[in-house]
């Protein structure tokens, strides 16, 4: 059985991650920084010494990487790196400044920018963390940085991963990114990035 890193995890378990980590071929490993979330690990972005060297096949976070500060990118790229075995591939996404900004130009930072099942997200929300969880008090939601295509293209290289594709879903700002430890002579990392990512409403199946 292989193994996921579910990052963030928060209440959700895989069947809120992405198809392609549905079957029991996948063991999930919850990791999250607020044991009130009961996690399977207790742990930060940047201090992820709980986990041993190389011994995940794979690693989903969704809208977390944001909620560290620009500088902490880097170290939270390289913890994945070090507990991703040889073979093994990250799965991130994040808000999209380009897409983001593009649309706060054109319809202004409190507009709905799209619905989601805890209600509407407006744009704001995606550009410093989804306020009403801040104003409950759930402080872990603010936004600390922001990344697009080609500032996470560069910091992607700088970590060492040999190779990665970022896709960006401009019906709910964000921007999705597989990255693999080490490359394949027998998939590109496009069509890779495409399989893994296939099923999800805004990329086809």
């Amino acid at each position: 059985m292989k193994k996921l890193l579910h990052v963030g995890c928060g209440t959700f378990t895989k069947e809120k991650t992405i198809p392609y980590f549905f079957s029991d071929a996948w063991q999930e490993i919850r990791f999250d920084i607020d044991p009130n979330v009961k996690p399977d690990i207790v742990g930060s972005l940047i201090d992820m010494s709980a986990l041993e060297t190389e011994s995940v096949d794979a690693i989903y976070s969704s809208h977390n990487i944001e909620h560290v500060f620009e500088h902490e990118v880097a170290k939270v790229l390289s913890e994945f790196l070090r507990v991703l075995k040889k073979d093994g591939f990250l799965v991130l996404t994040c808000p999209d400044l380009q897409s983001l900004c593009k649309f706060i130009g054109e319809r202004g930072l409190y507009e709905v920018a799209y619905e989601s099942p805890s209600g509407p997200i407006l744009a704001h929300d995606i550009l410093y963390g989804y306020g009403q969880a801040i104003k409950n008090g759930n402080y872990f939601m603010a936004h600390k940085c922001g990344l697009d295509s080609s500032s996470m293209h560069q910091k992607l290289a700088a970590a060492g991963y040999a190779d990665f594709v970022t896709i960006v879903s401009e019906p709910n700002f964000a921007l999705w990114v597989v990255a693999r430890k080490g490359s394949s002579a027998d998939t590109n990392i496009d069509v890779f990035g495409r399989s893994v990512l296939s099923g999800l409403p805004y990329f086809g199946t």
